[in-house]
């Protein structure tokens, strides 16, 4: 493989007739691809490239693309990497360690969203054993994801058209409890009120209202990762990248065998819930009793320690990783606050938004009264400022009381990042942040 390659997506197909197109959307998206024809050539990539995740291609594979997900794996431990079929999303697939499966033909645009996702969820997996053995050195533990064994809910939205109805029958059979909701306003009652594994939509004679509800759906925090379906007619005018775009997970039509599009949504709810079980165990170590009391972060101690951790396994596993320290910036409105007491009662508010705004496989400690830090597995240092900035300007946008008959203050951070690399580690890194949040403050 040359060196200059950088790919993040293996593609394993025998001819180009599925893997070509897909290969040549996704380089437009931003996720490189490289392409094997055969197991050899794939491990080969995974030893020379920084790959993120794979595809599989089981049509042109034969029975030999079955047991790839396993090899694929085994040579990238102790990184996780994600492995999708592009196939029939049949329940047997499960046993051969594919994370997800999906129909093709696959729009580049619906590929992307799914790897995000995949992605996102392996380093949260990582970032949990990882919490779980630095728990265990200061006597704390966490418990596993709970495997939940209730059926899958599912959310079909939309008039109960005859197609509808089919998918929704199609969908009981496969054992999904299904609940309908004919307009949008009860759509969005029954979402605030239950948790869903995936959503069916309805595109029928008003597709943009069914986009509509997907765009809000990845607006709203709480359901940004909740699947959501497009089930529209073929002669539909909405095309497959503006489905995508608007924040549909997956797209079929009634053309499609609804026992099909019901495996398809079923395997959409299957990696929500992994996912969803994985996140729920991380968000536990708030409540572990070895985090700060006050803003339910990790205190100074536990983040170092851990950050070692973090940094070792990042070269093991060949993933970037990055700190930003968030400094609270001396202001005129904030010396005042200090003085009255003021800004002491803020900060626990202020950690723990801090601790809500970072995705669930970040750590976020308190280091100081005023500093904090964010210690960003799987993230260059671009992306971690980006991360830093986004956080800033949240908790900037919160006034904080300040006394009566005084008006409320709000405050801005110093923000300071650097990437996590050589032989100095994560102890340098941290310095070279809180240095650089220090002369942004200067």
């Amino acid at each position: 493989m040359a060196a200059s390659v950088q790919a993040r997506v293996l593609i394993v197909a025998r001819d180009d007739a599925l893997a070509g197109p897909l290969a040549e959307g996704l380089d437009r998206l931003g996720w490189r691809t490289v392409t094997a024809r055969g197991p050899y050539a794939a491990l080969a990539a995974l030893g020379d490239l920084n790959i993120e995740a794979a595809i599989i291609d089981l049509a042109s594979g034969g029975h030999e693309a079955l047991t790839m997900a396993r090899r694929l794996k085994a040579a990238c431990a102790p990184r996780r990497l994600p492995v999708v079929a592009i196939g029939d999303p049949e329940p047997e697939l499960e046993s051969y360690d594919f994370d997800l499966t999906l129909a093709a033909p696959i729009h580049p645009a619906q590929a992307v969203l799914r790897l995000e996702t995949l992605v996102r969820t392996a380093v949260a997996e990582e970032e949990f054993e990882l919490r779980r053995a630095s728990f265990a050195d200061r006597g704390g533990w966490l418990d596993l994801p709970e495997p939940d064994a209730n059926p899958f809910q599912v959310l079909a939205i939309g008039e109960p058209a005859p197609q509808f109805l089919a998918l929704s029958n199609a969908l009981a059979r496969s054992g999904a409890e299904v609940v309908g909701a004919f307009t949008a306003y009860t759509a969005f009652d029954y979402l605030h009120e239950r948790s869903f594994d995936a959503v069916v939509l309805w595109a029928g004679d008003n597709s943009q209202e069914a986009l509509s509800i997907a765009a809000g759906m990845r607006r709203n925090t709480r359901l940004y990762h909740t699947p959501a379906l497009l089930y529209m007619r073929q002669e539909s005018y909405v095309t497959m990248s503006e489905a995508y775009h608007r924040g549909v997970s997956d797209v079929a039509s009634p053309e499609t065998p609804e026992t099909e599009t019901a495996k398809r949504v079923i395997e959409l709810a299957r990696s929500y819930r992994r996912q969803t079980a994985v996140r729920k165990a991380l968000e536990k170590a708030r409540s572990s009793g070895l985090m700060d009391a006050a803003t339910g972060l990790f205190t100074r101690d536990l983040f170092a320690h851990h950050l070692g951790r973090l940094a070792q396994a990042s070269r093991l596993r060949n993933r970037p990783l990055s700190v930003c320290v968030l400094k609270v910036a001396e202001k005129q409105d904030i010396s005042a606050a200090r003085a009255g007491g003021w800004l002491d009662r803020a900060i626990p508010q202020i950690g723990s938004m801090i601790g809500r705004l970072v995705r669930v496989e970040d750590t976020a400690a308190r280091l100081s009264p005023e500093v904090f830090a964010l210690a960003l597995p799987a993230t260059p240092q671009a992306s971690a400022r980006a991360a830093g900035e986004r956080i800033a300007a949240v908790i900037g946008c919160t006034a904080f009381e300040a006394g009566d008959g005084k008006p409320p203050f709000v405050i801005e951070f110093d923000i300071g990042v650097a990437e996590v690399g050589g032989a100095e580690g994560a102890g340098k890194a941290l310095e070279e942040a809180a240095a650089r949040a220090h002369q942004q403050a200067v």
